[in-house]
């Protein structure tokens, strides 16, 4: 390059600036190596969680309807494939032994899955007591929804034969909640524990429909 100078002096070579050199940054093989790990890592920790997912367990449902109270038998049960089951806390399949023999503490339908919760070693019903069943309309029903262990008061109503002062008086009786299900025609049935003396009056009001449920307790 030349430069050019003031009174015809003649010109003169500029030294020239050698080109500049970019230097390529090295890759550590360590980092390398450690980025190809932490990918690997990330793809087995997708597909453990899909197959997580997808995941399918053999449990326990119920194969027909069985009563409050009853004994539970192999019959009564059918083994089903359900995927990811773990969330929902089915009995498995291989405590079907466990199962079997123990009673229903609530009614159990059929195509439902199975849980712990639904079965019990103990008594349902006290020294002294007797189940029975009574149907109810919706509007009958002192609550939306009745639990086991709720106390309840069945109250005899008026007998239109009866006399004024009778028909006043009103029989009641003590009773506890032990299942209460729904059938399809959106009435009730109750199931109570009661005193085995107070029985054969309340089937024969209950027969009457002379019979009104009051909620005195919740469980």
């Amino acid at each position: 390059m030349s430069l050019a100078t003031r009174n015809g002096t003649p010109s003169v070579d500029a030294p020239v600036n050698p080109p500049t050199v970019v230097r390529q940054r090295r890759v550590r093989p360590g980092l390398l190596g450690l980025a190809v790990l932490l990918i690997a890592l990330g793809g087995l920790g997708a597909a453990f969680a899909v197959t997580s997912v997808r995941a399918t367990g053999s449990y326990l449902a119920v194969a027909r309807p069985v009563e409050v109270g009853r004994e539970i038998s192999a019959a009564d049960l059918v083994t089903v494939q359900v995927a990811g089951g773990q969330g929902l806390r089915p009995v498995p399949a291989a405590r079907l032994d466990e199962v079997v023999g123990k009673r229903a503490a609530v009614a159990l339908l059929p195509g439902t899955l199975l849980t712990l919760g639904q079965v019990t070693d103990d008594p349902l019903l006290g020294p002294g007591q007797q189940q029975i069943a009574l149907g109810l309309k919706t509007a009958q029903v002192p609550a939306r929804e009745l639990h086991p262990g709720d106390k309840v008061l069945l109250v005899s109503t008026p007998d239109n034969d009866a006399d004024e002062d009778k028909a006043a008086a009103g029989t009641r009786f003590t009773a506890t909640v032990i299942d209460m299900v729904s059938p399809a025609n959106d009435d009730k049935v109750l199931y109570l524990a009661l005193l085995t003396r107070d029985v054969p009056a309340v089937v024969a009001l209950a027969a009457q429909q002379r019979l009104a449920v009051v909620l005195t307790e919740a469980a």
